[in-house]
């Protein structure tokens, strides 16, 4: 094994660029005979397991140093890459303030993460050029890429100059940290970093204050996550509340348990009704043959993914009745086999409420390749001032973030014909990539090999996905 990751080295020393999909251009700078990345993963395929216990658990480790110079080695990259795509947006004319706009995205596809997550991987590798030994730390393996990234979020408060000096102080590529879980490393850093400019780190505590929020997300078995961040204060004096009422109701005989009153008291507070949905409006898909027949069929929770068809009929039927009745029902067309949503066109620039609603049945959550993020924004995705018509066809829903970096230059979209609404788009390095809406629930299609052009799907969907590909749903 040695002497493979000593030829691996070297294929990953190489400028060289591998993507998936095809029409981009290749560096014409790489010398014919250089070894490729592809050369790199096929060697690293010949390696055979070691035969004894001892001799595997010596293969995981050097895997796991491995994983970590290619982990340092898309820094580099993703830094060389931002330095370059500023370089050509200076020359386009792009204002001072604008260049970079679309990079982390660009880089989020490449690496099949979402555009948050690609920005944020962008800031680590250009944080990280100023930070030497924790840099060099990463490439040799003494850290990985998480621990890399908490010692950058506990400084990042600082000046340059001061960063460097706890980079200095810390010297990560001398092992100071090895054998350290990650709340030693936070620990570690947090104090080195307080040492160096106790006033930025006392800011950032006050402007974490404004930064309070609530956000939800899936959890397995129908069950999501319901996260408020919340100043310490604020949070602990919640939390105590939650408990105290569900020790009291336990010493009363409360027959459920400490965690299953906390988490009912806290519904009943925010909704006012005890374990009911009151006033929210929760869009639940389904076929007729699952509200009426007790059909099979999964249905849709548009925010949360796929329930159980029992489930949703529970959701559905026993929601009315209660205070007074809440249940609505809306008939949705779809197209024999492909499951596509139909819909009618409209003139307006702007998408009537109807259509918005439609765009958010149809397309769940952003329809950006690896975009996980609530839809915020309906897109034309040929734009109204290039004659692009305000229709279904010409509709997308997106969040904030991907509508704003898929108008910055370079960046184009258009929908192509499919069995189910597909959408092309292209970034300025000539790479394209293909969104489908998600099938409809009653949309009968196969997860593997299917002939539908596929959606790029986020870790929400690709969980779903395979939650139901194991369950037998066909």
């Amino acid at each position: 094994m040695e002497a493979v990751l000593g030829t691996v080295a070297v294929g990953l020393g190489a400028e060289h660029r591998t993507h998936l999909v095809v029409d981009a251009p290749q560096s014409s700078a790489v010398p014919s005979d250089a070894p490729s990345l592809a050369d790199v993963l096929a060697l690293l395929g010949s390696v055979p397991l070691a035969a004894d216990g001892a001799g595997k658990i010596g293969q995981l480790r050097e895997l796991e140093d491995l994983k970590s110079a290619v982990g340092a080695r898309q820094a580099d990259t993703a830094v060389a890459f931002d330095l370059q795509q500023r370089r050509e947006q200076a020359a386009a004319g792009v204002p001072v303030d604008e260049q970079g706009a679309g990079v982390g995205a660009q880089i989020a596809l490449a690496r099949r993460e979402s555009p948050a997550r690609g920005s944020r991987l962008l800031g680590l590798a250009r944080t990280l050029t100023g930070m030497p030994h924790t840099f060099a730390a990463f490439r040799a393996g003494l850290l990985n890429e998480w621990r890399a990234t908490l010692i950058v979020k506990e400084t990042i408060c600082l000046s340059a100059g001061d960063r460097a000096g706890v980079d200095q102080e810390l010297a990560a590529d001398t092992g100071t940290l090895e054998g350290m879980g990650d709340k030693a490393v936070i620990a570690a850093v947090r104090a080195a970093a307080y040492r160096r400019d106790p006033a930025s780190v006392a800011k950032r505590a006050a402007r974490a204050v404004t930064e309070r929020t609530a956000s939800l997300r899936p959890a397995p078995d129908t069950m999501t996550c319901l996260t408020a961040l919340l100043p310490a204060a604020q949070g602990v004096a919640a939390y105590a509340a939650l408990t105290r009422d569900a020790d009291t109701a336990r010493s009363a005989g409360d027959d459920r348990s400490r965690g299953q009153v906390m988490a009912d008291t806290l519904v009943e507070r925010l909704t006012g009704t005890p374990g009911r949905i009151s006033g929210v409006q929760i869009q639940l898909v389904m076929t007729d043959r699952t509200l009426l027949q007790a059909d099979a069929e999964p249905a849709r929770l548009p925010g949360y993914g796929v329930l159980p068809a029992a489930l949703a009929r529970d959701i559905a039927l026993n929601s009315a009745g209660h205070n007074e009745p809440s249940l609505w029902v809306r008939r949705l067309y779809t197209a024999p086999g492909s499951g596509e949503l139909l819909a009618v066109d409209s003139k307006a620039r702007l998408f009537p409420a109807g259509l918005k609603r439609f765009l958010y049945i149809r397309d769940d959550t952003c329809r950006t390749p690896y975009c996980d993020a609530p839809i915020r924004h309906h897109d034309h995705i040929t734009a109204w001032h290039n004659a692009g018509p305000t229709s279904a066809g010409n509709g997308q829903g997106l969040c904030e973030a991907c509508n704003h970096t898929k108008e910055t230059p370079g960046w184009t979209a258009k929908p192509v014909p499919g069995p189910r609404h597909t959408v092309a788009t292209t970034t300025p390095t000539g790479h394209t990539y293909h969104s489908t809406a998600p099938p409809l629930p009653g949309t009968r299609f196969h997860f593997l090999g299917t002939a539908l052009p596929p959606r790029i799907h986020g870790p929400r969907q690709l969980r779903q996905r395979a939650e139901l590909w194991e369950s037998g749903v066909p």
